[in-house]
């Protein structure tokens, strides 16, 4: 049963200090915390370390002493992201997991599984910030960039919407990683001094090429200059993605040393064209699709709006235009170009440290 005056929250425990100093600190706050394990998908040929994540998860609500219960979300993950990104990468597109993974897992199967058990909230430990400002008489929220610019997550979370928001916390969003390192070792969390997970969300560390081969079959093809001349052989054109630079062989050496770049890819031919000149196909305009409005859609609303815009996550800040709106697209004019910006990739665009809305490139 609900206590009296406290608000109920479900925090995503991942057995990572973030989640645990999260869970800590609502805790600390007086909310009425339950921390809970969201299970999801691992493929039998990748070691699965969810059982060491599960057990970490359940000692730090022991040591707070707080509810532990657990989410299956394994069909979820299966279907909306590992599903997701294998079919994108088939047809030559870039797809980013770990967007879908929030969309589809953290802040859709978790929350239901939340809201059916009485939560007032959900929490994870994303290096984002929420706040709310009066639009129109009406109260909004607004999704910010973390305060630590080096972890800030805002990036992969560009398709929450505004009812996503009125449900969510993000308590370490506001400090600093090492501040985050000093509360675990507060509140003497058994994950203090764990090493932070890289990878994919869920799957960990994993060599995209490796996993994507379980999948789509391996075919060999020709590695072209930009002049149409045949320099080197790879293994399989849907394995690449503009700007990779490795995994193709160049059997025709120049006395330039430059590293090659994937600059474009002809899917019927199999064949992807290389360029040591990163500047190489720059493209003026871009549409991107599937767009949401996170927050203020009043500035998307007029044309010739600008913005900056994010192209992959830790990337540069590019300044652009919003040249056009129609319905679920938004057509982009970018002042600074990038040289990769790869069909299926996410952009997320802000107005300072305010995400605006994101969507995937035609």
């Amino acid at each position: 049963m609900k206590k009296e005056n406290k608000k109920t929250v479900f925090v995503g425990v991942s057995g990572g200090v973030d989640s645990s100093v999260s869970l800590a600190l609502l805790k600390d706050q007086g909310y009425d915390v339950t921390g809970v394990f969201i299970r999801t998908w691992t493929p039998d040929f990748i070691d699965c370390t969810s059982r060491a994540e599960r057990r970490d998860a359940m000692r730090v609500c022991a040591h707070l002493d707080v509810p532990f219960l657990e989410c299956d979300a394994e069909d979820a993950y299966k279907k909306g992201v590992a599903d997701y990104m294998i079919n994108e990468y088939k047809i030559g597109r870039t797809p980013n997991p770990d967007v879908m993974c929030n969309r589809e897992v953290k802040f859709g199967v978790f929350w239901q599984f939340a809201k059916e058990r009485g939560a007032d909230y959900i929490a994870t430990g994303h290096y984002a910030r929420i706040t709310q400002h009066i639009s129109d008489n009406k109260k909004c929220y607004e999704l910010r960039a973390g305060c630590d610019a080096s972890k800030d997550q805002s990036y992969f979370l560009w398709t929450l919407t505004q009812e996503d928001l009125s449900h969510t916390l993000f308590p370490v969003g506001h400090l600093d990683k090492s501040e985050v390192r000093k509360l675990a070792l507060k509140f003497k969390l058994p994950t203090a001094v764990k090493k932070d997970s890289q990878g994919v969300c869920f799957l960990g560390p994993l060599d995209m090429k490796d996993f994507l081969k379980h999948y789509i079959k391996s075919e060999n093809g020709i590695v072209e200059n930009v002049q149409g001349e045949k320099i080197g052989t790879h293994d399989g054109v849907l394995f690449y993605t503009l700007g990779e630079r490795h995994g193709f062989s160049i059997s025709k050496k120049t006395a330039n040393d430059e590293p090659y770049y994937v600059v474009a890819k002809d899917i019927e031919k199999n064949t992807i064209i290389v360029s040591q000149n990163k500047d190489e196909y720059k493209k003026q305009n871009e549409f991107i699709e599937l767009v949401n409005v996170v927050t203020r859609g009043d500035l998307l609303s007029s044309r010739t709006t600008q913005c900056v815009a994010q192209v992959r996550y830790h990337g540069e800040f590019l300044p652009v235009k919003i040249t056009d709106v129609n319905k679920d697209k938004l057509k982009l004019q970018f002042l600074k170009q990038d040289g990769f910006l790869a069909s299926g990739q996410s952009v997320v665009i802000y107005d300072g440290d305010i995400c605006l809305a994101g969507g995937v490139v035609l």
